[in-house]
């Protein structure tokens, strides 16, 4: 089987490898998802005891069976809510658990079902349909989920199903909803829910968001004319995001009764970051200004609604928002990620646990002594530290630990890129490395600090297809300013071959990181490079895992900073390694997809073709969060819109006179990166008399999960490529 045929049918080697994992709080078991193969789509519930005299690895929900065979239906808010978190697989894409994890609770097919994680079986819970997002309260006897905009409970045995609050047309002509992430929430916030049980699971806090202000865009299907257009509430730069409100509602209240609003000041603090709620403190918000310069910590007062603020951030960039915080320690200190010294740090209370030879990314947990978090190399690292590393460590903040620092938890005999579960002393690592495909999951106890290694449990096995090629990507830092980057040969290179036409590969923005320490990440540009290639991938600045002043030197221009790192990169790594500077293509998608063509456009002496994938063109039409982060209001910074975009209200904006091979593709049903970003290159550079060439995908969003069309891209690719370069 040809490459490009298996990564698309295998989903880049996704399917088929165990995934969300929750451990019990007592470590006897691990729960986590997985398909029965490397092509399967459909993916299970499983249950994995880790006592020697369990009955071992047991199915808890077979999608299959519990559906009787039938295919899969899915409502437009699951389908928005799998479009925002990029899930391509299908079956049982998430559950959520009591806190003893005896309980699961999940969808499919738009029907509630309630797993039973001891005895590993699963029942359905007759409810009003189609249901999104359920989620069992602490105690197991209740799930709260989202029908139609409606939040609702029921009993787990499936008595007493009632709504606690209703949706609503308003007479703007938007809609109320309740319990549901707003689509930046989701989309760049990387908060998808919108609901928190209270601890002893008689209370909820729940989002109400009004979309009336936000406007409108209709999103059609060119290929199917006698279809509507669908509608989408879209917050685009400048323009009025939703109304976020949050609200305590008592479960015994009933429906409008019971009911408090939390109040904070939404004009000054209007974005809904982060909500925890746990028996360690009273409820937790972090609430962020328009501009993401300022942001609260705040407390609720369960009784009235008032919050009080605990700890306030500023930063004249902008603040980043982490997986995992905040939170509370069992002992009620405040438990965040901040960027302080030129580093990226742990913090809990008013003290740092780290120091800047680490570059903290996010918490993993929170245990009675010690906080488990994934960290790279910070600023103040050793020279010769891996590059593209990402390691498991715990910290301590009290007990035997209370003298501070932290150790490994992940292995140190490789680099490496590694993310943890815990429950108890049993943690659950996944350890992907460049040596071999995919990763290694492994269910572990941890000693107590200083006394011995991890304690090997149990290995929960991938059954995730092997490539047919392998990766050989070289890491390393490239240039003065010591850019993260790899470089990828032709399998079978050899020193004296000579020089190689050269595909810069490149995601190249915020939140994008490609240069990691493991292998299936690099598989697509190896393939390239077994084309003919030699292939870079470069993380400049603006990406994430170095520093913080490294992410947030793209402030006010990602166009500049982002496409002068890529030249830089590509010139220093000439010198050491076979690469041709008079055949320089550039491939990306996204930012990526931004970054190729802005690279042919602006900068034709060193770039001699692109290929453009769902490319934001005009920044005005992108998301609020997202955009006003590094670019501020369109309407006060019309300059630094139009020097960042690839088009302006007047054409193409700022380009150098030579014309360069482009090919544009983009998905029509795409929310997120719409198709009219292309559509207005396209016309401005016909304007202005440049050939390019335009791949309209017909029914694919943002993502490409479609077989035959991933597939094909890739070879489309590098035709287009070859031709361009002249490669033979």
């Amino acid at each position: 089987m040809s490459f490009p045929r298996q990564h698309a049918r295998t989903q880049r080697f996704t399917l088929g490898a165990p995934r969300a994992f929750t451990v019990a709080p007592d470590g006897s078991r691990v729960v986590f998802l997985r398909s029965r193969g490397g092509t399967d789509r459909t993916n299970l519930l499983w249950v994995r005891d880790l006592s020697p005299d369990g009955p071992g690895e047991r199915a808890a929900a077979d999608p299959r069976a519990l559906l009787g065979g039938a295919d899969e239906e899915l409502s437009p808010e699951e389908r928005a809510r799998r479009e925002r978190s990029r899930e391509g697989s299908a079956g049982v894409v998430g559950y959520a658990t009591d806190s003893a994890v005896e309980t699961a609770a999940f969808a499919l097919s738009g029907r509630l079902f309630v797993a039973d994680l001891r005895a590993a079986v699963s029942r359905e819970v007759p409810t009003p349909t189609p249901v999104v997002d359920p989620r069992p309260s602490p105690d197991g006897r209740r799930v709260a989920y989202v029908v139609g905009g409606a939040l609702r409970v029921v009993d787990v045995d499936g008595g007493a199903d009632r709504v606690l609050a209703e949706p609503e047309d308003t007479p703007g002509g938007g809609r109320v909803t309740w319990g549901l992430a707003e689509f930046v929430a989701a989309e760049e916030m990387d908060r998808s829910r919108g609901f928190w049980w209270s601890p002893d699971g008689t209370r909820l806090l729940a989002a109400r968001v009004d979309d009336t202000p936000v406007r409108r865009w209709w999103i059609a299907d060119p290929a199917n004319p006698d279809s509507e257009p669908a509608e989408v509430a879209y917050p685009a730069a400048g323009t009025p995001n939703a109304e976020v409100t949050l609200h305590l509602i008592d479960l015994d209240g009933g429906e409008g009764a019971g009911r408090t609003e939390v109040v904070w000041d939404r004009a000054r603090y209007p974005y809904l970051a982060r909500v925890h709620w746990s028996a360690a403190g009273p409820p937790l918000l972090l609430v962020q200004s328009r501009d993401q310069r300022g942001q609260l910590h705040l407390t609720v007062d369960t009784a009235t609604g008032r919050t009080t603020p605990v700890h306030a951030d500023e930063d004249p960039a902008w603040l980043e928002l982490f997986p995992g915080v905040p939170a509370w320690t069992p002992d009620g200190r405040l438990v965040r990620i901040a960027d302080e010294g030129g580093a990226r740090v742990l913090v809990v209370g008013d003290r740092p646990l780290t120091s800047a030879a680490l570059h903290v990314e996010a918490v993993l947990d929170i245990g009675e002594e010690d906080v488990l978090f994934s960290a790279s190399a910070g600023p103040e690292a050793p020279e010769d530290a891996p590059v593209g590393e990402i390691a498991v460590h715990r910290a301590w903040f009290r007990g035997s630990g209370d003298q501070g620092g932290w150790e490994r938890v992940s292995p140190e005999d490789t680099p490496h890129v590694a993310s943890a579960v815990r429950g108890g002393d049993t943690v659950v690592l996944s350890t992907a490395t460049l040596d071999r495909p995919g990763a290694r999951v492994e269910a572990l106890r941890l000693p107590e600090s200083g006394k011995g290694a991890p304690e090997p449990l149990a290995v929960i096995e991938s059954h995730a297809e092997t490539p047919v090629l392998t990766a050989r990507p070289r890491l390393l830092r490239a240039g003065g300013r010591r850019i993260p980057a790899a470089v990828l040969l032709p399998t079978g290179h050899r020193d004296g071959d000579g020089v190689l036409p050269v595909l810069m590969d490149p995601y190249g923005g915020p939140h994008g990181r490609r240069v990691v320490a493991a292998h299936n990440p690099h598989l697509t540009s190896q393939w390239f490079a077994d084309q003919g290639f030699a292939v870079v991938v470069a993380d400049g600045r603006g990406t994430p895992g170095t520093s913080p002043a490294w992410e947030k030197a793209v402030a006010g221009d990602l166009a500049g900073v982002t496409l002068d790192d890529q030249v830089e990169a590509l010139h220093a790594l000439a010198e050491t390694h076979p690469l041709d500077l008079d055949r320089v293509g550039i491939r990306g998608w996204s930012y990526g997809g931004y970054l190729a063509a802005l690279a042919v456009l602006r900068r034709p002496d060193v770039f001699h073709a692109a290929v453009a994938g769902a490319p934001v063109t005009d920044w005005r039409l992108y998301d609020t969060h997202y955009t006003e982060r590094y670019l501020g209001l369109p309407q006060e910074r019309p300059e630094v819109y139009a020097a960042n975009s690839l088009v302006t209200d007047e054409g193409l904006s700022a380009p150098a006179e030579r014309h360069r091979p482009l090919m544009i593709v983009h998905g029509l049903a795409d929310d997120n990166v719409v198709a009219a970003h292309t559509l207005r290159l396209s016309s401005a550079l016909l304007a202005a008399g440049r050939p390019h060439e335009v791949l309209p995908l017909s029914g694919v969003t943002h993502m490409t999960p479609q077989e035959q069309v991933a597939e094909n891209l890739l070879l489309l690719q590098v035709a287009f490529l070859k031709r361009a370069l002249g490669v033979a």
